[in-house]
């Protein structure tokens, strides 16, 4: 089991990143990001193979912003 993290693109659609191996793939939808990014990361761990210690824990912080 991997993470995804999921990030509305610029342009429009979804960028879908998986932190453990670094792998990125979009997509026009969340549901296609993830299958793209599911099939970058099968083929990434084909050539790389991933020794995970436990299951990732997925948090969310805030950073205070600076006016210019």
């Amino acid at each position: 089991q991997l993470s995804a993290v999921l990030i509305p693109a610029e342009e429009g659609g979804v960028v879908a990143v998986n932190p453990e191996t670094g792998t990125t793939n979009n997509g026009e939808s969340v549901e296609e990001a993830l299958a793209n990014l599911r099939e970058a990361t099968e083929l990434y761990l084909e050539e790389f193979p991933l020794r995970l210690h436990g299951k990732p824990l997925l948090t969310t912080f805030e950073v205070a912003s600076r006016a210019a």
